[in-house]
């Protein structure tokens, strides 16, 4: 049992980014012993007549908190609960919001991903977090996004958007019209290693079309919200093209699968918090399919 996971008595901090619209930004660790569930970035956006939240958070208790920071502002209904892709440290707080008898919503394809996932994903909380991971559990999207839909949460718009398969096969962005915001979930990391899980070729796709969308201000999954969408991207896309051209490099040598996987984008390595763990589980996923380019 995890001694070290925090035990949140108070409302979440999260910081108003803009009239609205507020995130709490998770740290960056990595899963493993002392992993508390608090790592991604985690949002609420407030209207004249309703709240939705985007991404919940990696356990009960941290969405708890997130929707006493929600109560901290707001009496209005919550009533919508937005989940970006399937990973655990998103998407277990949403527990926690079942009792506002919210839309959960999603890609078309995160209920797979989620029914794929969930014993697997539980099985790991709880061994991390052990009796704070009470509470925690799968909540399966109400409502699916398979192209765009638009929510209002009066005098506020809401434009949801599903991707093909990039960062993973099922990522939903948000923007809110009034202030520009854009959230991209896990398809775009700031200062910590981006985690490849769909399809790198397709991420790169991605990313040229998402840097074309007109923003004030981008939320990645991880990492400090910025004015400055096509420099963030720009960092992340050179990271991806570098790892991809190393492995298929390394692979045209001749070099051992060992040699390859540990010499991919080493030139990246300062410009990336949790480097060695993420990219070397990155190297190990893709490099079999690269071989057999």
């Amino acid at each position: 049992m995890n001694a070290l996971v925090p035990a949140w008595s108070a409302p979440l901090a999260v910081t108003e980014v803009s009239s609205g619209v507020f995130i709490h930004q998770g740290v960056h660790e990595e899963f493993g012993e002392h992993y508390h569930g608090d790592i991604a970035n985690i949002s609420f956006v407030i209207g004249h007549d309703a709240v939705a939240v985007i991404d919940t958070g990696g356990s009960y208790l941290v969405g708890s908190a997130l929707r006493a920071a929600i109560r901290m502002r707001t009496n209005l209904p919550i009533r919508y609960v937005i989940n970006t892709h399937v990973h655990s440290d998103h998407i277990f707080g949403n527990a926690a919001f079942e009792q506002d008898k919210p839309e959960f919503i999603g890609h078309h394809l995160l209920p797979r991903a989620m029914k794929l996932r969930a014993e697997n994903y539980l099985v790991n909380l709880h061994s991390m977090l052990g009796a704070a991971a009470e509470g925690s559990r799968i909540v399966l999207p109400t409502r699916l996004v398979d192209s765009e839909i638009t929510l209002d949460l009066g005098g506020r718009i809401l434009i949801l958007q599903a991707w093909p398969a990039a960062h993973t096969d099922h990522d939903l962005t948000v923007q809110d019209e009034n202030s520009g915001t854009l959230w991209l979930g896990d398809l775009l990391f700031a200062e910590r290693t981006p985690s490849v899980d769909g399809d790198l070729q397709g991420w790169l796709s991605v990313i040229k079309s998402l840097d074309a969308l007109q923003t004030a201000l981008v939320i990645p999954g991880h990492g400090k919200p910025g004015k400055y969408k096509q420099a963030l991207l720009e960092k992340q896309r050179h990271y991806l093209q570098t790892l991809r051209d190393d492995l298929r490099q390394g692979i045209r040598d001749g070099k051992s699968m060992t040699d390859t996987i540990q010499q991919a984008a080493q030139s990246e390595k300062q410009r990336w918090l949790l480097f060695d763990s993420v990219n070397s589980r990155n190297a190990t996923v893709l490099y079999p399919a690269m071989e057999w380019e």
